[in-house]
């Protein structure tokens, strides 16, 4: 199971975020965070497979590509040592930020 838990402009994920759980959120996915996020905080998330990876970096696309001009684009930061690797094996460092 997957929680977003926003405080201010920060989301704190936490949980697992597989194949299961894309399939359920990416309906939702222009849900998951308010218009006033900017960070999204991955240190809380325990497991993260290829679809999970996917769908943060189609979460921050979203919001880059909003039609607000003015929009901060949203950071993933924090990523969990599981989500580390993951980011190693697939060259993705210029996505996630270490805060």
């Amino acid at each position: 199971m997957i929680t977003f838990n926003q405080q201010d402009d920060r989301c704190i994920v936490s949980g697992r975020l597989t194949q299961d759980e894309v399939k359920q959120l990416w309906p939702k996915r222009h849900e998951l965070f308010t218009a006033s996020t900017q960070v999204v905080d991955l240190s809380a998330v325990e497991y993260v497979d290829s679809a999970g990876v996917a769908l943060l970096l189609a979460l921050i696309k979203l919001h880059v590509s909003s039609s607000q001009e003015t929009s901060v684009p949203r950071q993933l930061v924090n990523p969990s040592v599981q989500l580390k690797k993951m980011i190693e094996l697939y060259d993705l460092d210029a996505f996630f930020s270490q805060v």
